[in-house]
This record gives C-alpha cells, structure tokens and sequence, in this order.
C-alpha cells in the first residue's frame, strides 16, 4: 500500500485526471448517447446508421495535429491555449446542441455534433501531449493509468448518468449539464501551468516533417518501423475477443438486461482497478518489463471468454468472467499507453502521439474486423474462437524481444 500511495502521490496526476474526464464526456454524447435520442425521436434506422460518421474525427484526429504543434493560441501558451479553446468550444457545443430536437431539427444537430467531435478529437491530441511534457518518465504508467480511470468516469457520466437525468427531466437539460461537465476540464486547464518544450517547430512545414525525421532518427527506420507494427498488433487479442462477444453471449442465452447490467456495471469499475493496478506496476518494475507481464494478463483475461463457453453460461461464470477480462485489458492498457508515450518526443507529442494512437485505433478496427467471417470460414466453436483471439496477442508479446526487451532497466 505505501507503494500504491507513492505512485500516485503527485500533484500533476489531478489535472491528468480531470482533463482525462473531458476527453471521456463528449465521445459518447455524440456516439451512441445521441443515438439513443435520436431513436426515441422517431428517426429512421438508416439515418442513425450514417450517424456514426460524425466519429469519424476521433480516426482522422492525425491530420490536424501537427498544427496544435506549431501553433498557439495568443495568452495561455501552445498547450494550454489549445485546450481551453477546445473545452470553451466543447461546453458550448454540447450546450448548443440540446436546443435542437433530432426529430425537428435533425440537419442542425448532426452538424452541431459533428464540431463537436471536432473539437473533442482536438482536446484529446492535445490532454495527450500535455500529460507526456508535465509527466517525468517515472510517472507514465501512473499517468497512463489516472488517464484511463478519467476517461472512464467521463463516459460514464455521459453515458448511464445522462441517460437518467433525460428520463427525469429530458435531453436539453441533460446537454446543458453536460456541457457545464466541461468546468472540470476548464479548472485543470487554467490551474496547471504550462509545459516547458524546447525546440517546437516554428513553422508548419517543421510540424510535419520534423516529428517522422525525429522518430526515425531517434529508433531508425528498422526500430521505427518495428515499434510501428508492434503499435498495430499489441492489443489484437482484446480487440478480436471484443469484436465477437455481443453475438457469442446471446448464443450463450444471456438476455440483453443481464449482458447490459453485468458488463456495464462491473466491466468499468474491473477496467478502472486494472488501469490503476498497471500503472502501480509499470512504476515498480519499468514500462518495458510491465509490457511483458501485463501483456500476458491480457491474453488470460481473453481466456476466460473461452472458460465461460466451456461452461455453457450460467450469471456467476459470466460476471467471474466480465471482471477477469476487463482487469486484464485494464492492465495492458496502462502499460501500452506508458509505452506510447515513453516512445514520444515532447517537442512534437502531440503529432507523434496522434499517429500511434491512430494506427492503434486501425488495428484494432481493421485486423478485428475479419472476425465473424474467420468464424464462419473456419467453422469455429465458440471456445475455439476465443483461444484462437488469445493466441492472436503472441506476436505483439514476441516483438517485445525487439522493442521492450526484458533485460532494459526499469525507467
């Protein structure tokens, strides 16, 4: 315990923390919170479908970020400046969007969500690089895991707290409090100072073709091109088990009201215990060690799904088997993102961390993606699934000999 206390004994963790929660509240209030509302508004399936475009964003966030590192807005400095215009937008956005309703006004609010997710996409590039330039290297894991903890808490309040207050009191009120959610953010922003970084790039050409050049100059095109692939197929366990787990626990007989209560309730709070037990890891033993233990946690936890189709279903297995899955994806996570990060030069965080995270963000979209047709194909058991996903992490753990060997020293 007095470990514990020691990891995450510092000042600088509190704004991680709540600029953590800013980034989590208005992801799922232009996802699937707003299509909720616009479902309960009578719109058509086709249009909500399409809805999902407005994410699109938080995908092609990489674009863009070059120019958060070349520029500043004038008075509070380049990442400061940058967040407290993206969080004055984000509360503004969110405010402006609960004046329409989906089924008058549909055209207004899918643009006022879509800058919002703008802006939210932003705001995240930016929480990114701030938290690697105020964080020194002993407290990434730390860092990585109160980041996680704040995300989750964001999304849960715009998630299952907004659903509640809509009930009680309808969607403009519930927008209008989540906007005024943004306060955390705005609070951390103008508490903390601002990141010293020497050697930003003065132009946006620099921007853009400086971070590549250091990367590369700094792990060589065979190391950077390695980390790359590692960035890509790390998770690939997670994400394949992940991709097929809806369909496989309504083939299990698990209604729709238990899945939704087991792994909406104990699935977060296993992810949150398992982010910040990482990040305690990652300071005690290294980020690159961590990698190796946490990596194979992940890959157990992606086992259970294939215990819980041994067993045949049964509420005790599947919420045994929720918490050991998320505790294990929670662990991974924090020694991935401390990796992330450590591999960043603060200069240009803010574009090389977009781009890992972007590639990241592919992998698991488009390698998960072919899952239910390698079901099919196959012809695969359910059990048979799941061990197969948890095989799929081997590579990502036998490229650590490369990018994280196990002999580098803690820190």
């Amino acid at each position: 315990m007095p470990g514990l206390l020691r990891t995450y004994a510092d000042r600088r963790l509190l704004a991680v923390l709540a600029l953590g929660f800013s980034s989590g509240l208005p992801m799922l209030l232009t996802g699937n919170t707003l299509k909720l509302w616009m479902s309960e508004a009578g719109v058509n399936l086709a249009t909500i479908g399409y809805a999902g475009l407005i994410g699109l964003p938080y995908t092609l966030k990489f674009l863009w970020a070059p120019l958060l590192d070349a520029w500043a807005p004038p008075g509070f400095g380049r990442r400061r400046g940058w967040l407290l215009a993206s969080q004055l937008a984000l509360a503004i956005g969110l405010l402006a969007m609960g004046q329409h309703d989906p089924g008058h006004d549909l055209k207004t609010l899918i643009i006022l969500a879509a800058l919002v997710a703008l802006w939210s996409a932003t705001q995240d590039v930016v929480v990114d690089a701030y938290r690697l330039e105020i964080l020194p290297p002993e407290r990434l894991g730390a860092g990585a895991a109160v980041g996680i903890l704040g995300y989750r808490l964001g999304m849960l309040a715009a998630g299952a707290a907004a659903l509640l207050v809509a009930a009680a009191w309808g969607w403009r009120i519930t927008y209008a409090l989540m906007g005024a959610g943004m306060l955390v953010g705005i609070a951390a922003t103008l508490a903390m100072p601002e990141p010293p970084v020497a050697a930003a790039p003065r132009t946006l050409r620099e921007a853009v073709v400086q971070p590549l050049a250091d990367w590369f100059a700094r792990h060589r095109w065979s190391g950077g091109l390695l980390i790359l692939g590692f960035v890509c197929i790390y998770k690939l366990d997670d994400a394949l088990a992940q991709a097929l787990v809806m369909p496989f626990l309504l083939d299990a007989g698990f209604t729709k009201d238990q899945i939704g209560t087991i792994q909406g309730s104990l699935g977060p709070v296993a992810t949150i215990i398992g982010a910040l037990a990482g990040g305690a890891v990652v300071g005690r033993i290294g980020v690159e060690r961590a990698l190796w233990v946490l990596g194979a946690a992940q890959a157990l936890g992606v086992l259970a799904y294939a215990w819980l189709a041994w067993q045949g279903g049964g509420l005790t297995a599947l919420t045994v088997t929720v918490c050991i899955e998320n505790l294990g994806a929670g662990l991974g996570t924090a020694a991935f993102i401390a990796y992330l990060m450590g591999r960043c030069n603060p200069a240009f965080g803010a574009t090389q961390y977009a781009l890992l995270s972007s590639l990241m963000g592919a992998g698991r979209t488009l390698l998960a993606a072919p899952a239910g047709a390698l079901v099919v194909q196959l012809g695969l058991s359910w059990p048979a699934f799941f061990l197969l996903s948890a095989a799929a992490g081997l590579p990502g753990l036998a490229l650590l000999w490369w990018v994280a060997p196990w002999r580098r020293r803690p820190g």
